[in-house]
């Protein structure tokens, strides 16, 4: 009673959802994309040339200058990109994104004749290598390194602090037959890039293999990048693609799902390649543009939204091996409480708004420089003190997703104990007797607001999940009647005729792209419908909300797509995703605002995720706001909080089976979705008990490692898991002809 899979289903949707060019990119929202959390390559025409443009970018490669801040002192900084210069004037193009092998293919098509390229970026080593065989009148085509100005990407677009300069130029330099860019940093080290190219096949296939090395303070980035390109010019380049397209094609296999509405089932499939490319448990955490730095006004880590938009896919597609939140929260704990002023740092932690990849932030007092955690009641700098919070919950949903204990334990529990504490210094009862706080940030609403929802909301949140965090780890913790004080006290969250507020005495009255003022609905789920009162305030508060056109960005419908979803309207869900796709998501599925950013799309594979499965509150929701015309749907090795895998078939409008499979041991409550009388079975089809909890709703007792198939009584579906026919067809992502 298990799950059938073919490797040919993955094949089928991988192939499927492959974008395609056969028109020329011309920036970074067009062209496909490489990339394996550190080194990353975006591709497109070179602006005005007759030439290609490979993009050379790492996410390690940083400015190391404090004193001007996480987005001067210590940006990311542009490396540089490589040129494929033919013979003759470019004419056309054939290429296409392989996600099953994340690797670019195809040809460019010139006056002179033609140019077949593969390329990747390989999945475990800082290698790009990028084939071309050309036709006999390409023969002379050639390859160009052009160094990037290693300054702050920020400096196009706002003021440059006094004293701040651009970092010296490169030096390009000849080591035997490879060829190195080293660019020195005025703070001590470098990055290097290092290249060479390689004949075979009689000379006329030529391999460029390229790397990019960062060491600070000491200079050993030449060596290493030297090392790493002689390593790889001796291995061809299908030997080298054998491991690469290996570990991807294991990749994607570890969940399943498949939609009706081909183009969002290609958009989901492209997200889970971007999230690949983008992210690695011990890769930096993805800055604002991934590993694909371009020039932008946010060339770090943002805190205030971005990360946790970032990484909410990683649990429901069941891969938490790209989760690189907890592990850096954890590793560079100490900086949480440097970044907050001396008086509060042997108690408490918080995160500033941005930060480098090791959480420093730099110049925290001047808001140009690094916008830090501030000080509530006080301004400047801005007191945005909720963001720290918030990244826990990511850290919580990891611990949920995998029922780890050693998560709960070592990370969010200290962690979180000392954010919450922050707080703490700061509550005060008033004459109403409740416990209120003093006027904070609301991300990024632009005014500060006593009774701030966003931070009372995540302190609710925070002060309950350590409370039932303390109870599993059997810990009797000193602070635990503050926290219950706090849940007991803490003053109702602000609303008026329009529903939730900024804060005490704050309306919501302007437009405003960031629901940072309803993050109890979502994502903590602290507030979900219970009564029909708390509905009306979520279905007013979200109206009065996207209502107001003018500032509305991307990210405003994927935060709207899963507020629906809760309330179960699937319906409303699409239309908003629907109006993403339209006005925002670029042919790459990329986006923009003032630059470029990433955070949006992949929260749209989430606000999928919210449709297909809901795991909030200790319940397992299947199918909770499918839209009508989503008629056919299967998921296979979903991952639930309780750390359970769901599979599940949707068949004409009606639910048909459901499965779960244990692998923690966790009280197992699923809301099914069958009509009618059910049958539960284990893996054997024997006959498994469970008890009936509400409408649709039922307890099934399970341990560790076993199963429970849910289906109407009677019934014995089909348990294949196949792709699901499309309702219409849908252009490809890409520039398709």
């Amino acid at each position: 009673m298990e799950p059938h899979v073919s490797p040919d289903t993955w094949r089928t949707v991988l192939d499927d959802a492959d974008p395609v060019w056969q028109r020329m990119p011309k920036t970074w929202y067009e062209g496909p994309f490489l990339g394996n959390g550190f080194l990353g390559s975006g591709i497109y025409a070179e602006p005005d040339k007759n030439a290609v443009r490979f993009n050379v970018q790492h996410s390690e490669v940083q400015d190391h200058r404090p004193e001007f801040g996480s987005l001067f002192g210590l940006a990311r900084l542009p490396i540089g990109y490589f040129t494929l210069e033919p013979v003759g004037t470019i004419t056309g193009l054939d290429w296409r994104l392989r996600l099953r092998d994340a690797e670019l293919t195809g040809t460019l098509t010139t006056t002179a004749g033609s140019l077949t390229v593969r390329a990747f970026v390989h999945s475990s080593t800082d290698l790009l290598a990028i084939e071309v065989t050309p036709s006999e009148g390409e023969s002379g085509f050639r390859w160009v390194f052009h160094p990037a100005e290693a300054i702050s990407p920020r400096a196009e677009s706002k003021p440059i602090p006094a004293g701040y300069v651009a970092n010296p130029p490169a030096t390009i330099e000849q080591h035997g037959d490879v060829t190195a860019a080293v660019q020195p940093l005025l703070a001590g080290g470098q990055h290097v890039t290092a290249w060479q190219e390689v004949a075979r096949h009689g000379r006329r296939t030529r391999t460029l293999y390229a790397t990019v090395a960062h060491s600070h303070p000491a200079t050993t980035a030449r060596d290493r990048a030297l090392r790493s390109v002689r390593t790889a010019r001796a291995v061809p380049y299908d030997v080298h693609a054998l491991p690469h397209r290996a570990l991807w094609q294991r990749y994607y296999r570890k969940g399943f799902l498949s939609l009706p509405d081909a183009r969002l089932q290609r958009f989901y499939w492209l997200q889970l390649y971007k999230v690949a490319a983008a992210a690695r448990k011990d890769a930096p955490v993805m800055a604002t543009s991934g590993p694909w730095l371009e020039p932008t006004p946010w060339p770090n880590t943002w805190w205030n939204l971005n990360v946790q938009l970032e990484y909410w896919l990683i649990h429901g597609s069941n891969h938490l091996e790209l989760d690189a939140v907890t592990r850096a929260l954890s590793e560079f704990r100490d900086q949480l409480g440097v970044e907050l002023a001396a008086p509060y740092r042997g108690d408490s932690y918080g995160i500033p708004r941005t930060t480098d990849p090791q959480l420093v932030n730099g110049g925290a007092t001047s808001g140009d420089l690094g916008y830090g955690v501030g000080i509530p009641g006080q301004d400047p700098p801005t007191p945005e003190v909720g963001n720290l919070t918030w990244a826990l919950h990511n850290v919580w949903l990891s611990y949920r997703h995998t029922m780890d204990e050693a998560i709960l334990r070592d990370v969010l529990f200290p962690l979180l104990r000392r954010a919450v504490n922050y707080y703490l210094h700061f509550l005060s009862p008033g004459t109403d007797g409740k416990l209120h706080l003093p006027a904070t940030f609301s991300p990024e609403y632009g005014v500060n607001a006593p009774d701030c929802n966003y931070d009372l909301m995540l302190l609710r949140w925070g002060c309950r999940t350590l409370l039932d965090s303390a109870e599993l780890l059997g810990k009797r913790d000193p602070l635990a009647d503050g926290w219950r004080e706090v849940l007991a006290r803490l003053t109702p969250y602000p609303v008026d005729g329009n529903g939730y507020m900024i804060g005490a005495g704050v309306p919501f009255a302007k437009s405003h792209r960031h629901y940072s003022h309803m993050l109890a609905v979502y994502p903590l789920y602290e507030v979900t419908g219970r009564t029909a009162d708390e509905r009306a305030l979520i279905e007013k508060s979200l109206a009065h909300w996207v209502g107001f056109e003018g500032a509305l960005q991307g990210y405003t419908f994927t935060g709207a797509a899963s507020m629906s979803a809760l309330l179960g309207k699937g319906d409303d869900a699409l239309s908003y995703l629907g109006q993403l796709m339209t006005r925002f998501i670029q042919p790459n599925t990329m986006y923009k605002e003032s630059g470029p950013v990433i955070e949006t799309p992949l929260s749209a594979a989430q606000s999928l995720h919210d449709m297909v499965c809901q795991s909030w509150g200790g319940t397992i929701r299947v199918f909770p706001a499918l839209p009508a015309v989503w008629r056919d749907l299967v998921v296979h090795d979903f991952r639930t909080q309780g750390a359970f895998l769901l599979s599940a078939a949707r068949e004409k409008g009606a639910t048909r089976w459901v499965r779960l499979t244990s692998e923690a041991g966790a009280v197992c409550v699923v809301r099914h979705g069958i009509v009618g009388a059910i049958e539960v079975r284990d893996s054997r089809g024997r006959p498994r008990r469970y008890e009936q909890t509400g409408e649709g709703e039922i307890r099934i007792p399970l341990r560790k490692g076993e199963a429970a198939l849910i289906t109407a009584a009677g019934d014995a579906p089909d348990l294949t898991i196949r792709p699901v026919t499309p309702n219409e067809p849908a252009p490809r992502w890409g520039l398709p002809a």
